[in-house]
Formats: C-alpha cells, structure tokens, sequence
C-alpha cells in the first residue's frame, strides 16, 4: 500500500502536469487565432492576385510567344507563388511539394527542377 506522502506527492504531480496542459492550450489557442487572422488578412491579396491572373490571361495574344499556343498533349504549365519573407522555409517547402503532388496527381512526369526567378 502506498504511503501519505507518495499519494500527496503523486497528487501534487498531477496537479502540476495539470497546470502545464492548460497552459499549452492557451499558447496553441493564441496561435491558432493569430494564424486565423493572417489567413483572413491575406484573403484580399488571393483574390487581387487571382484577378489579375485572370486578367493577364484574358488579354495575352496567344499567338505572340511559343509557350502559350494551345497543343495537343499532356504537358501543362503550372506557375507557383512562394514567399520570400524571412523563416519560410517550411511554407515555401510545403508549396513547392503540393505542386509536385498536383502534377503527379494528374499523370504528368516529376519536374527535373524547381527553381525561383
């Protein structure tokens, strides 16, 4: 049997491991809602960036460079956004993967590279 004070001492470890949890919690609920916030802050960005994506393909002249006359065939051009803030390795990382998966995904072949401009 276990004596008083092992059970106060456990008691007391718990209560502590406690604290920490809900502490945890309010540290990931922060940032959570500052991750929220910075998604519905860019939504403006997205969709000025789309805009003008749909714009600029509206009004090109296919027939003015090579790259952008209609083919035949499986070969599609995918432009890729990556940021160049400081520390976003992991995002710019994780862009560049969900890329390569939506090309694979559609049977196109593995890029040779990925490079910036």
């Amino acid at each position: 049997m276990a004596s008083l004070q092992s059970l106060r001492r456990k008691i007391a470890s718990v209560k502590n491991t406690q604290k920490i949890t809900k502490a945890m919690k309010m540290v990931s609920a922060a940032k959570l809602k500052r991750a929220q916030d910075r998604i519905l802050a860019a939504r403006p960005y997205a969709h000025q960036l789309r805009e003008v994506m749909g714009n600029l393909s509206e009004r090109v002249n296919r027939a003015s460079h090579p790259l952008l006359h209609r083919r035949d065939g499986n070969t599609i051009e995918l432009l890729v956004v990556t940021s160049d803030r400081g520390l976003c390795g992991a995002f710019n990382t994780n862009i560049l993967r969900q890329a390569v998966e939506f090309l694979e995904e559609g049977g196109h072949k593995r890029p040779r590279t990925l490079r910036g401009l």
